[in-house]
C-alpha cells in the first residue's frame, strides 16, 4: 500500500506541475502577443497613438495636435549639437519599428531616418516625408520650418494623417487643430509686423537656415547663397563669396547678420567679429527648437523679437 500511495502522490504532483507550467506558458504567450501587436499597431496598452518625429520643431507641432491621445518621440533636440551630424542608435531602431506615424523632415536631412523607416518594414505604419509634401528635392534648402507658408501646410496635413490614423478621436483632433492654429497666430502675426516695418531693409546670414523666414519677412537677404549652402553643408565656402562676404559686411549697407548658433566654425566667427566691428547687429537663431521642451511658436515668436529688436536698433 505505501508503495501505491507514493505512486500516486507523485502523479498527482507531476499533474499539478504540468497544469501550472502550461497556465505560465498561456499567460506569457498572451503577454507577449499583446506587446507584438501594440508593436504592429503603433498603439500601446495606454491607447495612445505612438509616432516618432525626426526632430523637435516637427515633434512640437504634432504633440499639440494629437494632445493626450498622442506619445511623441523627437529625436534630433540637443540645441548644441549640429542636427546635419546625427547619428542614429539601437533606441532609435527600435522606437521607428514600433511607431504607428513617423515624420521625417526629407530632402537630405534627416536620411538616416528614411533608412530606419524602410529597414522596419511595418506595414501599418504612415510616414509623412514632409519634403515630398511640400514637393521638394534632395538638394533643395531643407530648413522648411522656418517657412510659415510650409508650416502651415504641414501641420494640414499632421491633421489629416491623425484623422486617418485614429478615426474614433477625429473631434477631438479638429478642436486641437482649431487650437494650434490660434496659437500660431502670434507667431505669424509677428512675421507681418516685420514685413510691414523692414521691407527691404538689407541683412546677411551665415547660412540658408534663415533663407525662408527672409522671404516670409520680405528682407533683403544679400549674403552669398555659395557661402550659405557651403556652410550649412559643413563645407569650406568657395573663396569668391568670402571675399564678396566680407565686402558687404565692410559695406554699410548690412543692419543685421543672423547666424546659427548650432553650426559654428571658424569662418562664421570671423563673419561675426567682422559684422560687430562694422556696427552690424547680430542675431543668433538655433536650428532646433531651445529651449528643448518649448513649444514651436514660442521658439520662433522669440526669435523674430530678436530679429525685430535688431533692426530697430539700426533705424
Amino acid at each position: 500500500m505505501p508503495i501505491y500511495f507514493c505512486r500516486d502522490v507523485l502523479m498527482r504532483k507531476s499533474t499539478y506541475l504540468i497544469a501550472a507550467v502550461l497556465a505560465i506558458a498561456i499567460i506569457v504567450g498572451v503577454v507577449f502577443a499583446d506587446l507584438y501587436t501594440s508593436s504592429q499597431s503603433g498603439t500601446p496598452s495606454s491607447g495612445k497613438v505612438q509616432i516618432v518625429a525626426g526632430e523637435n520643431f516637427w515633434g512640437s507641432l504634432i504633440s499639440q495636435l494629437g494632445g493626450s491621445h498622442v506619445q511623441v518621440l523627437s529625436i534630433v533636440t540637443d540645441p548644441n549639437a549640429d542636427p546635419h551630424e546625427y547619428e542614429s542608435n539601437t533606441q532609435n531602431v527600435q522606437a521607428v519599428a514600433n511607431a504607428r506615424y513617423v515624420i521625417a523632415n526629407g530632402a537630405g536631412y534627416d536620411d538616416w531616418l528614411l533608412k530606419l523607416i524602410s529597414a522596419s518594414n511595418n506595414p501599418s505604419q504612415k510616414v509623412l516625408n514632409i519634403a515630398d509634401l511640400l514637393g521638394q528635392r534632395a538638394g533643395t534648402n531643407p530648413h522648411f520650418w522656418y517657412s510659415p507658408d510650409y508650416v502651415n501646410e504641414t501641420v494640414h496635413q499632421m491633421y489629416l494623417d491623425l484623422v486617418n490614423i485614429d478615426p474614433a478621436n477625429s473631434a477631438y483632433y479638429e478642436q486641437q487643430y482649431a487650437n494650434l492654429n490660434a496659437s500660431l497666430g502670434t507667431y505669424n502675426q509677428r512675421i507681418t509686423q516685420v514685413k510691414q516695418q523692414f521691407a527691404g531693409t538689407q541683412v546677411a546670414a551665415t547660412e540658408d537656415i534663415f533663407v525662408y523666414l527672409a522671404n516670409a519677412t520680405s528682407l533683403d537677404l544679400v549674403s552669398p547663397p555659395a557661402f550659405m549652402q557651403a556652410v550649412a553643408e559643413g563645407t569650406d565656402p568657395p573663396a569668391q563669396s568670402v571675399v564678396q562676404f566680407q565686402q558687404q559686411l565692410e559695406s554699410g549697407t548690412v543692419k543685421v547678420l543672423v547666424y546659427n548658433s548650432q553650426t559654428v566654425t571658424p569662418i562664421t566667427e570671423n563673419m561675426k567679429t567682422l559684422a560687430s566691428q562694422n556696427n552690424i547687429a547680430i542675431v543668433g537663431i538655433s536650428e532646433t527648437v531651445e529651449p528643448p521642451n518649448a513649444l514651436f511658436q514660442d521658439w520662433m515668436n522669440t526669435e523674430l523679437i530678436s530679429l525685430q529688436n535688431a533692426l530697430n536698433s539700426k533705424v
